[in-house]
């Protein structure tokens, strides 16, 4: 069975010859940007053989926004057209990739929630995460207005790498569930319509689209504000959650999961049997994980983006294990 076969089929819970296996990290430096950036992807999916390739969108973190001095500002905003460099930059780095590996490999782009785009677009230009929440605070009318306008930039983005680029779906990734950020009835009213445009919008050029519950710098969200978002696979913190993959089957009512493995990482720490493990460790663990799932409806991969210093031998480790269940 092909890669493109085996990554469709666990994505739409049909028989697999083998579960197939992602792992991604950040590029930096110069790896982020240009043919550099496209280089690197190419030879990090080829030389770990990979079953699928998730581009990352670095050097696309921050979104452009305008200056914003007070909240007022926010109601400025108007979404991006189709040749902003923002969007044409990341659809040509996806076209690029899937007309090398494409034919081998299925592809998928990372794009943020609205909400995370003005996390990163406010860090860009001198605010705080503090901040944000303080304009939310001082008038959410308006932050709900970018919200909205940044949807249509990221919906737009999201239809282009699929239908212009090739990418076969996207990896969208929602954040902002912390328990001490929002309130539930806070979260679905002023986060949810914006992450769901986006998903949606998606979901009208592709049937195989991901979402990413991210468990930013380890802290727990709640998952429920998630557990209904319409995508084909679902990639949960399993270790930040504390939701085992047994137990996420029934949470996410059975869609296919991308799961498994701890990779949480800072300056100072490497956490997870994938840094520290032996050879030995880690392909039994990956064995046992598929023996006690099974191998329908199952994705390995990480809780998040695993560190860009480990050994790429200890990847090539989980994708030659799961070969062998």
């Amino acid at each position: 069975m092909d890669k493109r076969t085996r990554v469709l089929n666990a994505m739409n819970k049909k028989e697999v010859d083998h579960v197939p296996v992602g792992f991604w990290f950040h590029f930096s430096g110069e790896e982020a940007e240009g043919d550099a950036c496209i280089q690197a992807h190419l030879k990090y999916y080829r030389e770990t053989d990979m079953d699928f390739v998730k581009i990352m969108c670095d050097g696309y973190f921050p979104y452009p926004l305008p200056e914003i001095r007070t909240v007022e500002d926010w109601k400025k905003l108007e979404p991006l057209t189709a040749d902003h460099p923002f969007i044409r930059g990341q659809v040509e780095r996806a076209k690029a990739i899937v007309e090398d590996i494409g034919k081998e490999r299925c592809v998928f782009y990372n794009v943020f929630a609205p909400f995370s785009s003005i996390r990163f677009g406010t860090k860009e230009i001198g605010y705080s995460d503090k901040d944000v929440m303080d304009f939310i605070r001082q008038d959410k009318n308006a932050v709900m207005h970018a919200l909205d306008v940044i949807a249509q930039s990221n919906a737009l983005l999201a239809e282009l790498l699929i239908t212009e680029a090739g990418c076969d779906g996207i990896y969208y990734c929602v954040q902002g569930g912390e328990f001490d950020r929002f309130t539930e009835e806070e979260y679905r009213k002023i986060i949810r319509p914006s992450d769901l445009y986006v998903l949606e919008h998606a979901n009208r050029y592709s049937d195989n689209n991901m979402i990413h519950m991210c468990g930013f710098d380890g802290i727990t969200n709640r998952l429920d504000l998630w557990k209904d978002y319409p995508a084909k696979v679902v990639n949960w913190a399993v270790h930040v959650e504390g939701m085992s993959l047994e137990e996420g089957r029934f949470f996410i009512n059975g869609r296919t999961a991308l799961a498994g493995f701890e990779t949480h990482w800072d300056e100072h720490t490497q956490q997870g049997i994938i840094y520290t493990g032996t050879k030995e460790e880690l392909q039994q663990y990956t064995k046992d994980m598929i023996l006690n799932y099974g191998k329908i409806g199952l994705m390995l991969g990480g809780d998040c983006t695993v560190d860009a210093k480990i050994d790429w031998e200890r990847l090539r480790w989980v994708v030659e294990a799961a070969r062998m269940v």
